[in-house]
């Protein structure tokens, strides 16, 4: 029972490490001059690897999850599921992203345009909204895991497993959230520079 969290993490670094493979292998970001000069793909207090290639940082999870605390040490535990999910949500951002940094690389198309177009028109007040919408679910979801944190110290070892597990499923919600609220803001900073024109 106490494997649970950890054959999760390693199912979803195998996947991944198909996907890194497929990423490196496609280069997209050889034309990429920022990421290029930085050397690297993720800020150092999140991985601490320094490479062009997403697959070392794959390897730096895998790696973090062989060295893994016992789940009797309870806050190393946590503490350790929770970075890992956090590098692995990182891996996947860059993955999700991967066909607007091809589209950067090949020719503008007419469909890509009216596309940006449509999302721009949406209302400021509309955007705004959800936005607005989006942060107190990301608010809600920051408690909830605060929550499991303080019961986790009350909890015996077969609840611990139950808890991390909840907590491991909250951090993948909130990295949706996240996700959803950075590209709500990008829609009201396109809206906004067109109002300025």
């Amino acid at each position: 029972m106490s494997l649970t969290v950890i054959e999760r993490l390693e199912a979803q670094i195998t996947r991944l490490k198909h996907d890194a493979k497929a990423f490196d292998n496609a280069k997209l970001l050889e034309k990429n001059r920022f990421i290029q000069n930085k050397h690297r793909l993720f800020d150092p207090h999140l991985f601490s690897s320094k490479s062009m290639l997403l697959l070392d940082y794959v390897d730096e999870i895998g790696d973090a999850l062989k060295s893994m605390p016992n789940i009797a040490q309870r806050n190393s535990y946590t503490f350790a599921v929770e970075k890992i999910s956090l590098q692995l949500e990182a891996i996947v951002r860059v993955l999700k992203a991967t066909p607007v940094w091809a589209k950067e690389n090949q020719p503008t198309r007419k469909k890509y345009y009216k596309k940006a177009v449509q999302q721009i028109m949406q209302s400021s007040h509309e955007l705004y909204k959800e936005l607005s919408d989006h942060h107190e679910f990301e608010r809600r979801l920051n408690e909830m895991v605060s929550i499991r944190r303080l019961q986790l110290d009350k909890a015996n070892s077969e609840q611990a497993n139950k808890i991390n597990l909840e907590i491991l499923a909250i951090h993948g919600r909130l990295g949706r959230c996240r996700k959803a609220i950075s590209a709500i803001e990008d829609k009201i900073q396109r809206a906004e520079k067109v109002k300025c024109v």
